[in-house]
């Protein structure tokens, strides 16, 4: 063992008196040892045992204690190794929060990190609730200063729930319908919870009553009020969605653009096309036929995007704001905006008759739909009209309004002409077209649900996005021509496991996927084609959606499965989407339209970024679905025991999905509410048989069923059945003994890809 010997130059000091000591443990910025404490004083071995039995006479006076392992430190001192949880960001400026309850409730922690540790520990995008292991120094006056170690994995305790009563006090339901635990409110309740409020609390690691405690961190309000549910789904998968100070105060700084270094392109008749309830109008729209002789048939296509990267430079603290969160959020009753709403609402936003900076992409097609020369540049346009999906389709359809009877054969018309050539295209490569219908719930300004159906799918809705695919496949092109790193949107052949799932699934209904062959999105459109009018469309489209890859944002071009498209990249929507920011940039930098292009740090980045943004993009999902849920139990909690027509959507063992027809709102009947039989699950031909008396329950059969249950904490519905309306005619096959299936999950649950008319191709 080494000897702690005092320097040979100086010679052994005596020993310092008990006051020193405790001044220099009191002052040090963390705590310390024995052997930091004889270095300092240049304390020999013969001296170690006296040393000792001072600070053990410290410690049971109470003027020291002891911190974790060996070291002691001043009364309340926090340790110098702490795991931290990020409670507020604002700009550079981070202070966190101890995991473990501390002696010093009100010590100030604030979070130090150099560049070069944001970039060895991967901490470029923090957000509020990510958990850090750091090294803890005090600067005295209750104030630390703490630098990362490493990053820690999100909480598991994190609990969002709803307060209420029981015979041991208040206790939490979680809303997560997976987890059926109760939890006791820790009795200090600072946040003065009460009964029906949401609340978000951490999970304690004591127990009470053999229940878990949880401590209130957030009181959301009452379960009750107006607008709680979308905040339910906020807490519940950690979304930002309120701006620090300083990102709102620097957006509120930016002024709009000028001429310089941009095309005029005010005089174009650009129009908007967008939901009725949209707010930021990133997209405009122009077409024209080709006057070229050599190019008959063919049109001009002209796309405009707001320009986002003239505003929010890379790096800047709107841009790390951005980052962070990935992405807009769509709820019923609000959007959690990627970018505050002075940039999303107002200076990006392509409202009608004032001058907005844009990127454009300049695209010309043949007869059959084919690109064949496209350009991007930087302008200044003015829209001429902001519409909507049912205007511009009412109109075409020969009922034009006030808005767009001026523009309906300038403008309206030569869209859809375009359009319908691009329909051409689109069904030549074999694009797979799934027909999913998108559940639409309206709220109203008091933040009651005034109407829950399906949404309508219009020809406009698809012309709309045939030019926004044609403007994404440019973009990807004009990138990988140049050479230039970037983000594709690339959607992988789906797995062998899926598509041999697949095809068990359809030998149901009597149809046989080759095993033999690629398998191509043409061959799946061609399945679809068999089922279209039948009862059993919706249902295999939604199976086949689950058979499918996700769509990831990569910087590796594979291309796009379900758009049979060989380049595909996210250019066209830069107010809600990181992705097509980094896109914009890209294009700046290759075509030298400015000096804002990506940068090389950026570049050297694309793996990480498009990783984040890609699990953004499903928290996204994951909250509007939930949100769904819980609006529809709500709608429809008023109507215990009312009958409802709906069709059997899944079979399972433990009981059959049923979905709605009026407002597309999906429920559980358990084997319980299920006439009384004994049945047994035949999975291969997804249906329930009685052993007993015979009864049969099929996938796609028409049902009636009773409302016996709707939970707005959780989101779930269940039913029984009142009796059966329609049979579906499906082929059934010997299927041996029954397999049985305990997982009891809705085999083709899932999100959709639709989102406010448009889909997260």
């Amino acid at each position: 063992m080494k000897k702690n010997k005092p320097p040979k130059d100086k010679k052994p000091t005596s020993f310092p008196a008990s006051e020193e000591i405790l001044k220099f443990i009191k002052e040090s910025p963390v705590p310390v040892g024995k052997r930091e404490i004889a270095r300092h004083f240049r304390i020999h071995d013969d001296q170690r045992i006296k040393l000792k039995r001072l600070l053990q006479e410290l410690k049971v006076s109470g003027n020291v204690e002891k911190s974790h392992g060996k070291k002691i430190s001043r009364p309340g001192a926090l340790p110098d190794i702490l795991g931290v949880e990020i409670t507020h960001i604002d700009g550079d400026e981070m202070t966190v929060r101890p995991l473990e309850p501390q002696k010093d409730p009100n010590a100030r922690i604030h979070l130090h990190i150099s560049h070069h540790q944001a970039k060895t520990l991967k901490l470029e995008s923090l957000a509020k609730g990510d958990r850090l292991l750091v090294r803890v120094e005090h600067q005295g006056r209750g104030d630390y200063t703490a630098r990362p170690i490493k990053k820690l994995p999100r909480a598991v305790s994190k609990l969002v729930g709803v307060v209420e009563q029981s015979g041991e006090g208040l206790v939490l339901r979680p809303t997560d319908r997976k987890n059926r635990d109760e939890y006791v409110i820790d009795h200090k309740n600072e946040l003065k919870a009460v009964k029906g409020d949401i609340v978000v609390g951490d999970v304690l690691s004591q127990s009470k009553f053999g229940k878990k405690l949880v401590r209130i961190t957030e009181n959301l309000g009452p379960l009750n009020a107006p607008r709680a549910v979308s905040l339910i789904a906020i807490a519940q998968h950690s979304i930002p969605w309120q701006f620090p100070e300083g990102v709102v105060e620097a957006s509120e700084k930016l002024v709009g653009a000028d001429l310089k270094g941009r095309t005029d392109l005010r005089k174009l008749p650009l129009i908007t096309i967008d939901g009725a309830d949209a707010r930021d109008f990133d997209d405009a729209v122009h077409a024209e036929m080709d006057d070229s002789p050599s190019n008959k048939g063919g049109w001009k296509l002209t796309v405009a995007i707001a320009d986002v990267s003239y505003y929010v430079k890379s790096n800047s603290i709107i841009d790390r704001e951005a980052i962070k969160r990935g992405n807009s959020v769509y709820f019923p009753d609000r959007v959690v905006p990627m970018l505050p709403e002075a940039l999303s609402n107002e200076l990006c936003s392509l409202k009608p008759q004032v001058d907005r900076a844009c990127m454009v992409a300049h695209m010309t097609i043949d007869k059959h739909g084919e690109l064949k020369h496209f350009k991007f540049s930087r302008a200044l346009m003015k829209s001429v009209a902001r519409t909507t999906y049912e205007q511009v389709q009412e109109a075409f359809d020969g009922n034009p309004n006030d808005i767009t009877k001026p523009i309906l054969e300038t403008v309206i018309k030569p869209l859809y002409g375009a359009y319908h050539v691009l329909l051409e295209a689109r069904k030549k490569r074999g694009t797979l077209e799934l027909n999913i219908a998108e559940r639409q719930i309206k709220v109203s300004e008091d933040g009651k649900i005034s109407s829950i159906g399906n949404r309508a799918r219009l020809e406009s809705h698809k012309l709309i996005e045939e030019f926004m695919v044609l403007a994404n496949v440019a973009a990807a092109r004009a990138l990988q021509d140049g050479n230039m790193g970037a983000l594709y949107r690339v959607h992988d052949l789906p797995s062998v496991e899926k598509i041999s799932a697949l095809r068990d699934f359809l030998k149901g209904f009597g149809v046989n996927l080759s095993p033999g062959k690629t398998l191509r999105p043409a061959d799946l459109a061609a399945i679809l084609e068999q089922f279209v009018d039948t009862a059993h469309s919706q249902v295999i489209n939604e199976v086949m959606l689950r058979s499918l890859a996700q769509a990831i944002y990569s910087p590796e071009n594979i291309g796009h499965f379900g758009l049979a498209l060989s380049h595909y990249a996210h250019f066209t929507s830069p107010i809600r989407r990181y992705a097509d920011l980094i896109v914009h940039r890209a294009l700046i930098r290759l075509f030298k339209l400015g000096d804002d292009g990506i940068t090389d740090d950026e570049l050297s980045r694309l793996d990480e970024i498009g990783e984040h943004i890609s699990k953004t993009e499903r928290r996204a999902i994951d909250a509007e679905r939930d949100a769904s849920d819980r609006y529809t139990s709500l709608y429809l909690a008023d109507n215990i025991g009312a009958e409802f027509e709906g069709r059997i959507s899944g079979v399972t063992r433990a009981g059959i999905f049923v979905r709605l027809t009026e407002t597309g709102a999906d429920g559980f009947v358990p084997m319980s509410q299920l006439p009384n039989d004994y049945y047994n699950h035949d999975e291969q031909n997804q249906r329930l048989v009685g052993s007993k008396h015979g009864k049969v329950f099929r996938l796609a059969d028409m049902l009636k069923v009773k409302l016996v249950e709707a939970d707005p904490v959780v989101g779930g519905l269940r039913f029984s059945i009142v009796g059966v309306i329609g049979r579906a005619s499906t082929p059934v096959r010997d299927s041996g003994n029954f397999r049985k299936d305990r997982s009891g999950k809705h085999p083709f649950g899932g999100k959709r890809s639709f989102k406010k008319g448009r889909r997260r191709r």
